[in-house]
């Protein structure tokens, strides 16, 4: 059976077995950070790694098996720090009621993936946008790449960006992986990405340089970890806040898995099952114990690398499974092996501006909105929301109004409730 998607797919199990690994490093960071921002909701970082690490494999599995996607399944950087600082930490409510949120938005997310719902809406989503999606999540995997490399960092009350301090062995060993990555990458040398993460850690660990330990974490604490299953608090469910905080998780969901979808997969056909075992594994995550799973942007690497079939995703998700026997050591992995895939991966992405029409401003503007705003407020969700409400409106400026497609009068209107209502909420 594998053999045969394999061959339908134009690719090897080789390649794509190599392209999961890729994905999986590209994307590892996930199963420290994730806890990390979820212990400031209340959640033991010490058990939701298994919560991330369970979630991921799941998720990746049934991408496997449903969609024959190589799209890598976790918890999402930017719905984790919606669920954490607006949900927990601005709402005033707890981990426990943030979790039935997730739930209850993520049933509403299955729902319309199940129908032909998210056929419509892909289908009248203009290409303007779309490609703008693609650009702002390739910039901003850029910034994150250029952040864990060091070679950027907050520029504090003088600017919002600065260089970082090239005398930083960090910052110096993430241009020494740049270089090497590139090597591997222009020669394309298969497997590039993967040997130059190999590499790179490589000289991290005979130079000595290694991250601090961030938090205590080990196998030995698993049998705890069913305090975390089926904690969803559905108490408040009849609240304005719950309800606002739905609505506003629900946006996320379906229109970052989406735009990411259609920006990284080269086979569209695979959109609809890719989307729907998108929103099967986010179901599922919020009963395992962790904030939502998203297609993960990082996914990306494996792409790059060649993986087009299932076996990525199968890949990356026995990765994450035996990742529990090493999460002690997880924490110690360099930054600075991981960056430079990231920040190649984001310029790749951003080779699409070259479709965007630059002679028509009222395509061009939503686009740049989505593109400039994704990376500079951390926040795909946000990108989107002044993309899609910009776009109905520059159209209407210039009478253009009947290049507009209802729904996206509909979608504008509600993008612009979602960034009311997170205005309020926060």
């Amino acid at each position: 059976m594998i053999k045969e998607r394999i061959k339908l797919n134009l690719t090897t199990v080789k390649k794509d077995i190599i392209a999961g690994i890729t994905s999986f490093f590209a994307i590892s960071y996930i199963v420290i950070v994730n806890p990390l921002i979820l212990s400031d909701a209340g959640i033991p970082a010490s058990l939701s790694v298994f919560a991330t690490i369970f979630s991921s494999a799941l998720g990746c599995l049934i991408m496997a098996l449903w969609a024959d996607s190589p799209i890598i399944i976790t918890p999402g950087m930017g719905v984790n720090a919606f669920f954490t600082y607006t949900v927990v930490v601005g709402m005033k409510l707890d981990w426990q009621q943030a979790v039935a949120i997730s739930i209850f938005s993520s049933l509403i997310y299955l729902l319309i993936a199940f129908s032909k719902v998210s056929d419509y809406l892909a289908a009248k989503i203009p290409a303007s946008l779309k490609t703008g999606i693609t650009v702002g999540i390739g910039l901003f995997l850029v910034t994150i790449g250029l952040e864990k490399a060091h070679l950027i960092k907050s520029g504090g009350k003088q600017a919002l960006l600065a260089p970082g301090n090239l005398t930083d062995p960090t910052a110096l060993l993430s241009l020494a992986g740049l270089i090497i990555t590139l090597i591997f990458f222009l020669k394309k040398i298969p497997g590039g990405f993967i040997l130059g993460i190999i590499s790179t850690s490589l000289i991290a660990l005979v130079l000595n340089i290694s991250q601090e330990k961030t938090t205590d974490i080990s196998l030995s604490q698993l049998g705890s970890y069913g305090q975390l299953l089926f904690k969803g608090d559905f108490s408040q469910f009849l609240s304005l806040k719950f309800l606002l905080a739905v609505f506003s998780m629900t946006m996320i969901l379906v229109f970052e898995s989406m735009g990411i979808l259609e920006g990284l997969l080269t086979d569209k056909s695979k959109f609809k099952r890719s989307f729907q075992a998108s929103a099967v594994a986010t179901f599922m995550s919020g009963f395992l114990g962790t904030s939502p799973t998203v297609a993960a942007a990082e996914s990306a690497s494996g792409i790059e690398s060649g993986g087009k079939s299932g076996v990525v995703s199968l890949t990356a998700g026995l990765l994450f499974l035996a990742s529990l026997f090493g999460i002690s050591l997880l924490a110690y992995v360099p930054e600075a092996a991981i960056a430079p895939v990231i920040i190649i991966t984001g310029a790749l992405m951003m080779k699409n501006l070259a479709s965007i029409n630059y002679n028509d401003f009222t395509d061009w503007f939503p686009s740049f909105l989505i593109i400039v705003l994704i990376p500079l407020t951390g926040s795909i969700s946000t990108g989107l929301a002044f993309g899609f409400v910009s776009y109905p409106l520059v159209k209407l400026i210039v009478g253009k109004h009947v290049e507009v497609e209802p729904i996206l009068y509909l979608l504008g209107s509600l993008f612009l409730i979602e960034l009311i209502c997170n205005a309020v909420l926060v």
